[in-house]
This record gives structure tokens, C-alpha cells and sequence, in this order.
């Protein structure tokens, strides 16, 4: 086989390789945005467009080409804080990233209830978002940059009150904290609204969009709450929320099987 016919045959895959590296890029750069759902429709439009092409619908072809010249300049105008946003973090991505082991986990979830249990003597409140799956880059954004290794003093730092950073809440991404003084969604209902303050609702409401766990740590009633896929176990204990944490992460690891 001569030198030709291996250029032939390994230019496909390259080709493939170098697809697959920009789609997969290209994704993470959306990812946990608005965006993502018009990124979703585009790729729905560009199979209806090879579609129409291989048929020989020469309208809606024609109609697509259009579509999508305006589309480009109408996601740049209507997207830029998110495009914004993505370029930001697109650097700061691994390529591929290994899951978190056991220990540095426990290191985590142990600090953060640390924090929160020295927050609940000193009757300062607290509302820590910690990811599981699903992505909250488009929280993140409401909030300032840290990119801290996760520790006890330095949660508690952040919630001291009259400090920049104590109102709205922390994110937690694997070992760092992400960012701080981040906004979730409010849950609406009417209810809710008069049993808990702002900082249950809004751990509501970011569970009932997302799969973050939520620690909440009420200032008036001295006590720690844990807040996951809408539902509240109220004023538990330093071993009660580990062990609700843990067996969180073992369902999902077992339904992963």
C-alpha cells in the first residue's frame, strides 16, 4: 500500500474527528444557556435543509438559505451575553473530565456543611447550590466569578452579612466554588410564599428547573434545610443532610448502571 492510499483512507477520519472535536466544543459552549434550545432548532432546520436539497424543493431550499443569513445576525444581537458568556469559559473547559472521587467529595460536602452549621449558630443565612448534572451556567452569570477550592471559611466569608457577596447564593461546581452572590428563580406559588422567606423559594425554584442540590440555612429559625427536585426536608442535622447527600449520589449512580 503506497504512501496515496493512506492518505486517502486516514483524511475521512480526520475529517470526522475534527466534526466531532467542534460539535462537541460548540455544545459546551451553550450549554446550561437560553441558547441552547436555538441551537437545537438550527440543527432541526439544517436536516430540513439537506432535506429539501436532496428532493429537489427548490422554494423551501430557497427560503432556508434566506432564513439563515438573518438568523445569524439575529442570534449575534439577541445572544450576545450568552456568546459573551461561552467564549469566557470555553478556555477554561477540559476536554474531558473525570468524575470526582470519593474522598474529594466527602472533602466537599463536609466543608459546605461545616459552613452551614457555624452559619446557623451565628444566625446568618445561606443558600449553597451544589451541581449534580444538570449545568447552571446561565446562573452563574447573575452572580461574581470566584473559581475558589471549596472550603468552610471561606462559605462563611461569603454570607457575613454587609460583605459584597452575602445576598443571592453560591455555586458549586465538582471541587470550586464557581461563583457567588448568584439569583435563582423564584418558586411562584402562593403558599410557599407565606411559610418560607426568599431563600427557600428560590432553592425551590432552582430545583424544580435543575437537579442542584440546595442547602438552605434559615437565619430566623436557626436551622438547615435540604432542597432537591422540589421537594424540602426541613431542620436537619449535620448527619441527617450527609446522609441525604449520599444517598442522592448513590441513586444516581445506580440508575447510571
Amino acid at each position: 500500500m503506497n504512501t496515496f492510499n493512506i492518505t486517502v483512507m486516514w483524511k475521512p477520519l480526520f475529517e470526522i474527528i475534527i466534526l466531532w472535536f467542534v460539535i462537541y466544543n460548540v455544545l459546551l459552549f451553550f450549554e446550561g444557556t437560553r441558547a441552547i434550545q436555538v441551537l437545537r432548532g438550527i440543527i432541526i432546520l439544517l436536516v430540513a435543509f439537506f432535506l429539501f436539497q436532496k428532493l429537489g424543493l427548490g422554494v423551501l431550499d430557497w427560503l432556508l438559505t434566506k432564513l439563515f443569513a438573518i438568523s445569524v445576525i439575529a442570534i449575534l444581537v439577541i445572544f450576545h451575553p450568552e456568546i459573551r458568556s461561552g467564549l469566557a469559559q470555553l478556555g477554561q473547559r477540559q476536554l474531558f473530565s473525570t468524575p470526582l472521587r470519593e474522598e474529594e467529595f466527602e472533602y466537599i460536602i463536609t466543608q459546605v456543611i461545616k459552613a452551614a452549621e457555624n452559619l446557623c449558630k451565628d444566625k446568618i443565612g445561606a443558600l449553597i447550590a451544589i451541581q449534580k448534572n444538570d449545568p447552571l451556567n446561565g446562573y452563574i452569570g447573575s452572580g461574581v466569578l470566584l473559581d475558589a477550592r471549596v472550603s468552610s471559611d471561606l462559605i462563611q466569608n461569603i454570607f457575613t452579612p454587609n460583605t459584597l457577596l452575602h445576598d443571592g447564593g453560591i455555586i458549586i461546581q465538582r471541587s470550586r466554588i464557581i461563583a457567588a452572590g448568584c439569583f435563582f428563580p423564584l418558586n411562584q406559588n402562593p403558599e410557599l410564599s407565606r411559610l418560607f422567606g426568599t431563600r427557600h423559594r428560590a432553592a425551590f425554584g432552582l430545583s424544580e428547573e435543575t437537579d442542584a442540590i440546595i442547602i438552605v440555612v434559615s437565619e430566623e429559625r436557626q436551622d438547615m434545610s435540604l432542597v432537591y427536585q422540589g421537594k424540602i426536608y426541613k431542620d436537619l442535622s449535620r448527619e441527617e443532610i450527609l446522609s441525604k447527600v449520599k444517598g442522592i449520589i448513590k441513586l444516581s449512580k445506580d440508575a447510571k448502571r
